[in-house]
């Protein structure tokens, strides 16, 4: 077995706050110089060798996939404007087709029959139209995604966003849908969100700057060159992002700004497309709001008096926050998170006990006794809490496109249980009995959620504070201290990792891989504080967080101490990174996918992308020499160490603008001259796609071989390949 490429070196200086550091692989940042394909070229040649022996299982592990994935499929149809909306997958296609069929007054929504061959496709809904079939549009391109998808007030026609490259650069097309035929193709270079103006004649959209920072919003007329298009608002905060969506009524274009701690929204009115936006409240350094216009009110979720969130409402007109009253208030340890308004009710999304949540607040607006130019006054009946009879779940709402409308569609899932799709009418209540179960996920193959088990551990962290650790697992895998394990992990961006049901995940249950993943602080599972418990100052707290839980999997059995996994991706690479440095031992394999390995040069770079947004989030290090000193007192790239490391298997794209390629190409280029184990048994791999973007390759089975191929090289490490008897029998394992 040959040794690692030799990433070539050429030595540049970085030089900040009386610091300089040689940097022999800064070079790898240019994406046009020849030898950055040379590099990847080489290292997917290594990694292929380096994991030959693999075959088999890679081919076991995708054809599960595929055995337990109803191939042909229809999602739940979407009722809006009296059509039902879904979007159907045929077997052997990457891509679904997009489809709608109109609706039969009093017929309900219609259920067609999938048959018990899960691979013949399901009879064509009657008026059934195909709207964008992914898979034509895709044809000629390795790499496809949408970026915004909307189909005019009338009906008739449908834009939407198009990404072949996987930078997250989108083109811009309009189609007739009843004859197909492309009306409109000049812009390109568009950032995500796309919305209509009543009339159909203009279309609004977000262009990016340089940086990829999602900047400005244009206004478009149908069928006219792109530099006719006018500028309808610009950001010019390099802290500040911007987006586009419009209303559930269909009044309002919302234009959101904000950077990691600050927010503001302005409004436009879509019947008036050339009118002005106006502002809703002047931003407020450390305020964050956000906005749901409800017919002659708006509701706002926002921190101006709490930490964690409070719901407000307004009149449509109002232009500040002294505007802005009460509706009801979260408990003590409850987080507000969003709210989605209805003609007589509003949803709000919030976290309680580290889970997600759903109270419905009835409302009616009534004239105010001022009068006057929007003058509306609130009422609101009781509240009412979506009860949830499971220990860890997530529960969100579904596609529900209707403003007047008393039944609310509802998406719940676990661990265990499959992705279900639940009907509420509203007159009924919320309670557990009030549900109608419109979809469940199939899962083929005959799966038993009463085979896995999963339940919340709490570990205790270096600090003291209480870090909860979610694990899945089968019921039969025994917590004696032998089993394989692998722990995820991400902490940043206030972002939760909730539980979700997943058929790939099934095949590392199977093979006695007991999964857990780690709710470390700078996610958002348990507060306000939580995430700033793992930011700025407190990043460290994540990685100590994470080591810690590792720990913990070991110490009470869960997870044998030589056969324990570790994964994460972006800024959960950076977790990864950090982790492998402080406790390199306690790992038998890590997998980094896009990782933000080398945070500190790219956070020094005011012109690489994100950069100034990310500074409120990590830390200013180009101007404050106290950040830059803790920033690379953490960097993984900058703390690797002369000791053993786990196997590691890092993950790119040569395409993605978030992370680039060379963060984790310089990682594992200093990672292979530093390590102190035998690159032969124990490898550092660089697994490059050419054509694909931060989320990975597009494509369900392309996604599906990736993750086949990226588990392989996990499973293969935990020395757990051989899948377990069925439950219940007693018969010896397969190996694949």
């Amino acid at each position: 077995m040959r040794t690692p490429p030799v990433i070539p070196t050429r030595p540049q200086v970085r030089s900040h706050h009386g610091d300089d550091v040689l940097d022999p692989y800064a070079w790898l940042a240019d994406a046009d110089d020849p030898g950055v394909r040379a590099v990847v070229d080489a290292e997917n040649a290594y990694a292929e060798e380096m994991t030959a022996h693999l075959r088999p299982l890679r081919e076991a592990v995708y054809a599960e996939i595929g055995e337990r994935t109803r191939q042909t499929d229809l999602s739940v149809p979407v009722a809006d404007r009296g059509w039902w909306y879904f979007t159907r997958t045929v077997a052997g296609r990457q891509y679904p087709e997009h489809c709608r069929a109109p609706g039969v007054p009093g017929a309900g929504r219609p259920e067609p029959e999938l048959g018990a061959d899960p691979d013949t496709p399901p009879a064509r809904l009657p008026g059934e139209q195909v709207l964008l079939d992914e898979e034509a549009e895709a044809q000629g391109h390795d790499y496809f995604a949408l970026g915004g998808f909307a189909v005019d007030v009338a009906g008739e026609r449908l834009a939407y966003l198009v990404d072949t490259a996987g930078d997250e650069r989108f083109a811009l097309r309009v189609r007739d849908i009843a004859t197909g035929a492309t009306l409109d193709d000049a812009v390109a270079g568009a950032g995500y969100g796309v919305v209509w103006s009543a009339d159909g004649r203009y279309l609004f959209y977000v262009r990016p700057d340089e940086a990829w920072r999602p900047h400005e919003v244009w206004r478009h007329e149908v069928g006219t060159p792109a530099n006719a298009d006018e500028l309808v608002h610009a950001e010019p905060d390099e802290r500040f992002w911007l987006g586009i969506g419009s209303s559930r009524d269909e009044r309002h274009l919302v234009v959101a700004m904000g950077s990691k701690s600050t927010s503001e929204t302005w409004l436009g009115d879509l019947a008036d497309p050339l009118a002005p936006l106006r502002l809703v409240a002047p931003r407020v350094d450390g305020v964050e709001y956000d906005v749901e216009p409800a017919g002659d009110v708006i509701f706002v979720v926002h921190n101006r008096d709490r930490a964690d969130f409070d719901l407000a409402w307004a009149p449509i007109v109002a232009t500040s926050s002294q505007d802005w009253r009460p509706v009801v208030a979260a408990g003590e340890r409850e987080r507000i998170v969003d709210v989605d308004a209805f003609a007589t009710h509003a949803v709000v999304s919030l976290r309680s006990g580290g889970l997600p949540r759903l109270r419905v607040v009835p409302y009616a607006v009534r004239p105010s006794e001022q009068g006057g130019e929007g003058g509306a006054t609130l009422e609101t009946g009781p509240v009412l809490d979506v009860e949830v009879e499971e220990e860890l779940f997530s529960i969100s709402l579904a596609a529900n496109p209707e403003w007047d409308t008393r039944r609310l569609l509802v998406e719940l899932e676990s661990f265990v249980t499959p992705r279900t799709i639940l009907e509420y009418d509203l007159e009924g209540g919320v309670g557990p009995d009030a549900a109608t179960v419109v979809r469940r996920q199939p899962v083929l193959g005959g799966y038993d959620p009463a085979d896995y088990v999963q339940r919340r551990e709490w570990v205790t962290a270096a600090d003291g504070e209480a870090i909860p650790v979610s694990v899945v697992a089968r019921a039969d895998v025994p917590a004696d201290g032998t089993a394989p394990g692998l722990l995820t992990g991400y902490g940043a961006y206030d972002i939760a990792l909730d539980p979700y049901f997943s058929i790939p995940r099934l095949s590392l249950l199977d093979r006695g891989v007991v999964v857990a993943v780690a709710h470390v602080r700078g996610g958002g599972e348990l507060g306000r504080a939580w995430y700033e418990g793992g930011r700025l100052e407190h990043k460290e707290n994540s990685f100590t967080d994470l080591v810690a839980c590792a720990d913990h999997l070991v110490d009470t059995g869960l997870v044998a101490p030589d056969r324990l996994g570790v994964e994460g991706g972006s800024a959960g690479g950076l977790l990864v990174g950090a982790a492998l440095n402080l406790a390199p031992h306690r790992f038998a394999v890590a997998l980094a996918e896009v990782p933000f390995v080398d945070a500190l040069t790219t956070i020094l770079d005011p012109e690489a992308p994100l950069t100034v947004t990310e500074w409120e989030e990590w830390g200013d290090p180009l101007h404050d020499p106290a950040v830059y000193a803790r920033m690379k007192g953490y960097t993984p790239y900058e703390n690797v160490r002369a000791v053993d490391y786990p196997a590691i298997l890092a993950t790119t794209s040569l395409n993605d603008t978030r992370v680039s390629f060379a963060e984790p190409a310089k990682w594992v280029a200093r990672l292979r001259e530093t390590v102190t184990q035998d690159l032969a048994r124990r490898p550092v791999l660089l697994r490059t796609d050419t054509v694909a973007g931060h989320g990975g390759v597009s494509g369900r089975y392309h996604a599906w071989r990736r993750y086949a191929w990226e588990m392989a090289f996990v499973l293969d490490r935990l020395g757990a390949t051989a899948v377990l008897p069925a439950a219940g029998d007693a018969a010896s394992t397969t190996e694949t």
